[in-house]
Order: structure tokens, then C-alpha cells, then sequence
């Protein structure tokens, strides 16, 4: 591949074929630092990962680091926030990892991070949730907290079709709905001035309601089967492999019954025509108590699981963020779309030390591409004070490593993290909330960490 302003180091590249990773002993994989506290947070984790790699593998493996710019820096170097360099790299070597970015204020790209996944097509977003012993948690039982969260990552509203309140073209899409479908278009609260005067006058008699203008913000949420299909066949996958006994399909179809409700009902179909015998699911149940009654249903459920069969089961979004609080052992592998999927993977993360340890990962199965990622934000009055909590992208680097079959050195890290944790040596965040713990910096932290693998 050609590349304008950066150069890919002497090394190994990942392949895929038969949807199968191909991993050489000194794979180049690219990286980028991130904004803010990002330079940090990267110095202290690519100690950790090397670090982890040595012990597992001596000389025999190493990952042969290629940085790629995205972000402030790379407006800085390249006045260019997302360099196609930096999209062909990850395209080319197929798994990548990065820290926090800055969004840009204004107009173009709305988030870097969707774009990264939009242009590669990353489908999953990736959020493993579990405790390490002695991390603060606002919960009484954080221990119980061992899921996995598969978000579809390139529909739903953050398929990003919005238009301005006001806009020309959020002007038209009113006018095609009131031409088109009139009776849709009447749920539109203040559509027309006539509505809005109408309002204005019961509410404000004296008021001139003339000059107000029609503002109705418009965003589309497109919500599609084959969408639907590849993200619950990626989470049951998931579930045989690492022996996980439930998948929950997360949704809002009780009130949104085209777009969340269809996926719900496409992932059950999805799920009995892809997995047959392998799983179970509640529509199953529903016909069999229909056909034979409640209890000819309990029992085939029962006679299903005890064979060994995957339960695949679901959960209004509203009623599973209360659960994964009251009843987080319910629910294993999780798979939801975009929005609820950024809700709950939020949530989650707040039981068990929050987001700045929680580790995300983006990932096309069927194409090999993965970005492993930083979740949270630049924490920008932190830049260079070496002070923040590594754990992110440490954990981050984990997945990654699990994902190309490197097993023994992710092993270690999750080793190492318990230990440093166990240790109570730990950096601010973790630091004001544990009894005796004893601050330390995030290159300390980092240490703290290869010390304990």
C-alpha cells in the first residue's frame, strides 16, 4: 500500500481467510496515542502490553508498533483530523488500537470515532464488563457484574441522518410528510405556524406568535435485518466459544415496534435458523405454550438447556438497565442496538470502577478489521500531569491480544491488573476511594502492573 506522509515499519501483517486470523510472530499493528491524556495513558499501557508479550512468549513474538495520527495531533501535523493514512493503515494490517480523540467543533466529521467505524464497517462494538477485586464500586455486589456487551455499532441514530431545526432540508422531509403521509405528520406536535400559533395562544395570549419560526429538528433511525442478522450471529458465536450460557437481545419494541421490535424478532429468527439445536429461544417458548400450553413449554425449555443449549432470550432497554443493577447475574452476553447498547455499557462500567478502566473494542468478523479503544473521554486538564488511571487502554490491549490468539499474554495482564489493584498502589481515581490505599503516578501504575503479572 502507499502511504503520503507516514511509513509502515519491517514486520509481519495479519491476514484473514475463512474467517480465520492469520497471525505472524511479529505482527505490525498500528496505534494511536490520542489527545489529552492520551500520550499518558499509551507511554504506560505499550509497557504493559510489551512487557506481557516477553513473559509469555521470550523473544519468540513481539508486536512491532506503527503509529498512525488521528485527532488534535493529527490536525496539528497534517491540518487534517482523520489522515487517509491513517484509515488505510487499519485497513491494511486489520487490527489496531487506539486512545481517547477530541471530536471537532463545527462542522465535518461529527465524531472520529464513528468514523473510524463507519469507514471500516466495525458492526460490533465490543464491551467485556467484569470486577477486579477491590476496585470502589457504588453497588453492594460489583462481583456478580461478568458480561459482555455486543452494540451494533453503524445504524440506529448514530447512523448520523439529522437535519437542523429550521434547515432547508429538514424542511422538506416535513413537507414530504405532510404531503405523503399526512397522518404521521399530525404526531408532529408544532410542524406548522398554525400550530405553533395555536399553542402560543393558549399559553401566552399576549404574545406575538408571528415571528416565531417553524424548528423541528428531524433524525432518522434506520434499523435493517441484515444489520440485525451479522451482530446476533456474532454474540451467539461468542457465547458457544467462551461458554456462556445466555444471550439477552436488548430493545425498545414495545414502543419503537418497526425498528427496535424488528430486531428483536429478526434476531430470534436469526438466532433458531443460523444455531438450530444450539440454542433455545423465548420465541420458541412462545409458540410451544401457544401450540401445547405453559407447562409443555417449561419442560422443553428445561430438556433444551440441559443439553446444552444457548438460551436466547430478551429484555425491554428500559427494564434491562434496572436488571444489570438488581440482577446483573441474569445476563451473560448482551446484544442491543447503537443507543442502548452506549447507555448500558456506561452503566455497567459505573458498578465496577467506571470508564476509566472499561475496555471497548471494534470489530468486522467477517473481514478480520478490529480497533481496540480507550472509552473514555481526553480528560484534557490531566494532559502531561502523568496522573490518570491506564487502565482503559491496558485492558483495551487486552482484548486485542485475546483477539489474534495471543491467550497466555492477555492472561497475564488481567494477572498483572488484579494484582496491582490487590496491591492498593493504585492511581488517583481508584486512590481517594479505597481505605489505605496509596497514590501513585500512571507510569507508576504501569510498573505496578508488570511487577504483579
Amino acid at each position: 500500500m502507499s502511504y503520503r506522509d507516514i511509513t509502515p515499519p519491517e514486520g509481519g501483517k495479519i491476514t484473514i481467510a475463512h474467517g480465520k486470523l492469520n497471525v505472524p510472530e511479529k505482527p505490525v499493528i498500528p496505534f494511536i496515542r490520542g489527545d489529552g491524556t492520551g500520550p499518558d495513558i499509551w507511554a504506560a499501557s505499550e509497557r504493559v502490553f510489551d512487557a506481557a508479550v516477553n513473559k509469555a512468549y521470550g523473544d519468540k513474538r513481539r508486536i512491532v508498533w506503527f503509529e498512525v495520527f488521528a485527532g488534535a495531533a493529527a490536525k496539528d501535523k497534517f491540518d487534517n483530523w482523520l489522515p487517509d493514512d491513517t484509515v488505510e493503515a487499519f485497513r491494511e494490517f486489520l487490527v489496531g488500537i487506539k486512545g481517547p480523540l477530541t471530536t471537532p467543533i463545527g462542522g465535518g466529521i461529527r465524531s472520529l470515532n464513528v468514523a473510524l467505524r463507519q469507514m471500516l464497517d466495525l458492526y460490533v462494538c465490543l464491551r467485556p464488563v467484569q470486577y477486579f477485586t477491590g476496585v470502589p464500586s457504588p453497588v453492594k455486589c460489583p462481583e456478580k457484574v461478568n458480561m459482555v456487551i455486543f452494540r451494533e455499532n453503524t445504524e440506529d441514530i448514530y447512523a448520523g441522518i439529522e437535519y437542523q431545526g429550521g434547515s432547508p432540508e429538514a424542511q422538506k422531509v416535513l413537507d414530504f410528510l405532510a404531503q405523503t403521509f399526512p397522518k404521521d405528520f399530525a404526531k408532529i406536535r408544532f410542524g406548522t405556524k398554525e400550530a405553533i400559533a395555536g399553542y402560543m395562544t393558549l399559553a401566552s395570549p399576549d404574545h406575538d406568535a408571528s415571528n416565531i419560526p417553524v424548528q423541528v429538528g428531524i433524525g432518522i433511525k434506520p434499523v435493517s435485518n441484515i444489520g440485525t442478522i451479522r451482530l446476533v450471529k456474532s454474540a451467539i458465536e461468542y457465547a458457544l466459544r467462551f461458554n456462556r450460557r445466555s444471550v439477552t437481545l436488548v430493545h425498545k419494541g414495545n414502543i419503537m415496534k418497526y425498528t427496535e421490535g424488528a430486531f428483536r424478532d429478526w434476531g430470534y429468527a436469526a438466532a433458531e435458523r443460523i444455531f438450530g439445536d444450539k440454542v433455545y429461544t423465548w420465541a420458541r417458548w412462545e409458540r410451544t405454550k401457544k401450540e401445547k400450553g405453559e407447562e409443555a413449554a417449561i419442560n422443553e425449555q428445561k430438556a433444551a438447556l440441559a443439553a446444552g443449549a444457548i438460551l436466547i432470550k430478551d429484555a425491554i432497554a428500559d427494564i434491562a438497565l434496572q436488571q444489570v443493577l438488581t440482577r446483573p447475574d441474569e445476563f451473560e452476553v448482551i446484544a442491543t442496538l447503537n443507543l442502548n447498547g452506549d447507555y448500558l455499557s456506561d452503566a455497567l462500567a459505573a458498578q465496577v470502577g467506571g470508564i476509566g478502566i472499561a475496555p471497548g473494542g471494534n470489530i468486522n468478523y467477517a473481514t478480520g478489521h478490529a480497533i481496540f479503544e480507550a472509552t473514555h473521554g481526553t480528560a484534557p486538564k490531566y494532559a502531561n500531569l502523568d496522573r490518570v488511571n491506564p487502565g482503559s487502554v491496558v485492558l483495551s490491549g487486552e482484548m486485542m491480544l485475546r483477539y489474534i490468539g495471543w491467550t497466555e499474554a492477555a492472561d497475564l495482564i488481567v494477572k498483572g491488573l488484579n494484582g496491582a489493584i490487590g496491591s492498593k498502589r493504585v492511581t488517583y481515581d481508584f486512590a481517594r476511594l479505597m481505605e489505605g490505599a496509596t497514590e501513585i503516578k500512571c507510569s507508576e501504575f504501569g510498573d505496578n502492573l508488570i511487577a504483579h503479572m
